[in-house]
């Protein structure tokens, strides 16, 4: 979008749209998404239209108390907790943790307010809120997460879980309850935990099957050359056009041979993670230094000629024509100098894959394919999908691509039952 002055008007206009031709929401949460986007950036991007829009409220205003009527001591109780996963720190058991990323922290505080409000809701006093202590104990945090739960319906949401893990973990850091009352949290966390779904939901599954099946895999690994092709095509009469092509190309095709997750992807640097350790003429190399990884485990990816090559044309040739400026070493360059935004490439590369070869595979999913190709070809071998994927202990592993070996068990002894029903035929017939 042009960074030109909207108003109310042109987000209607935008939602009438948005209604007429596609089956995505228009309605409060829709706008609310929207207005909050903007706003964010009129209030931090340089050059952005100073304008505001109206947001929607998502409550009733009365409906929760604000942040700041909670009482203060529990308030200070939290934002301590929180200010401690910024340092470095020792578990209860003497193992050195790493700061936190900003993203955890957030999603932690975003998780205890949400848990304060179901409390606020079901009628928790906030004489019973006066400290973390108070907050955490099981007499109280066991009615937050029964309320959840019954909200869910007959199996506890995965945020239910979640948030059962969370209290755990914050009561332990905190150090703010007797050893018999911890002992109660983790029961009603184990309790929770009984319901977790498997690992593999029935949707991953199910695209995972899909592309599987020789052509659909094949289809996906041509991917990158036919996006190519097309972006040398619309080279001259759409530039931009072309450019977007031709980093779908590359995005997809890094997917391919290096499942990495979408924050990695799309914070790519050019000299940083995208490297040369043979000179200029060399394949590159993808690395990622345990800091910059989810699971803090360093990753490194060679990558091939043919890959290679395919980066080199879109340096050269396709990235300048999506860059503002500079555009900084970011290999999928965002607007300014920042990289783009990680919904948006990872959208555009599932809308890439689904125009192209008519099934579904978000970014995440590449990393469920490439466990299921190798469990396929190498069965048991889940320290390689470890080791690929960079989680930090293979019982992870395990735990969460077990169903695949269970499909693939299944697949094989049906065709040994189909080999042998075959021969017990021809043995009939030659008697």
């Amino acid at each position: 979008m042009r960074r030109a002055p909207v108003d109310e008007a042109v987000i209607d206009s935008f939602l009438d749209y948005r209604r007429s031709t596609t089956s995505l929401a228009v309605g409060a949460t829709a706008r609310r998404s929207v207005a909050r986007y903007w706003n964010d950036r009129a209030r931090t991007a340089s050059g952005w239209p100073s304008q505001l829009l109206y947001e929607p409220p998502s409550r009733r205003p009365e409906a929760f108390p604000p942040w700041q009527a909670y009482p203060i001591g529990l308030r200070l109780d939290i934002e301590a907790y929180l200010g401690s996963l910024t340092k470095v720190r020792k578990t209860a058991k003497g193992k050195r943790v790493l700061p936190a990323k900003a993203t955890t922290i957030r999603n932690r505080r975003t998780m205890l307010e949400a848990a304060l409000r179901m409390a606020s809701r079901i009628g928790v006093g906030m004489e019973e809120l006066a400290s973390l202590s108070s907050f955490l104990d099981p007499a109280v945090s066991r009615r937050v997460l029964d309320a959840y739960w019954e909200k869910s319906g007959e199996q506890p949401s995965i945020f239910t879980i979640d948030l059962a893990r969370l209290f755990l973990s914050v009561a332990r850091s905190a150090h703010c309850l007797s050893v018999e009352r911890l002992e109660e949290l983790d029961d009603m966390r184990g309790e929770l935990e009984h319901h977790s779904p498997a690992a593999m939901t029935d949707k991953n599954l199910a695209a995972i099957r899909m592309f599987m099946q020789g052509e659909a895999w094949r289809a996906l690994h041509h991917l990158p050359e036919l996006l190519m092709d097309q972006a040398k095509e619309a080279s001259y009469s759409a530039p931009v056009k072309a450019a977007g092509r031709a980093q779908m190309a590359v995005a997809i095709g890094i997917l391919n041979v290096a499942p990495i997750r979408r924050a990695n992807l799309g914070q790519i640097r050019i000299g940083e993670n995208l490297i040369r350790t043979g000179g200029p003429k060399t394949p590159y190399r993808l690395v990622f230094p345990g800091y910059d990884v989810k699971n803090r485990v360093t990753l490194d990816f060679p990558l091939d000629a043919e890959l290679t090559a395919l980066i080199d044309d879109y340096l050269f040739n396709y990235r300048p024509a999506l860059i503002d400026h500079s555009g900084g070493s970011w290999l999928f360059p965002g607007e300014g100098d920042g990289h783009k935004y990680l919904a948006t490439l990872s959208g555009q590369i599932t809308t890439s894959i689904e125009k192209s070869i008519g099934l579904r595979l978000t970014v995440h999913q590449f990393r469920h394919l490439s466990a299921a190709i190798i469990l396929k070809h190498q069965p048991g071998n889940y320290e390689l999908v470890r080791l690929l994927l960079g989680h930090r202990t293979v019982q992870v592993t395990i735990r969460n691509y077990i169903g695949l070996e269970t499909t693939h068990a299944s697949e094989v002894y049906g065709n040994l039952v189909r080999n042998l029903r075959a021969r017990r035929l021809e043995e009939e017939d030659d008697a």
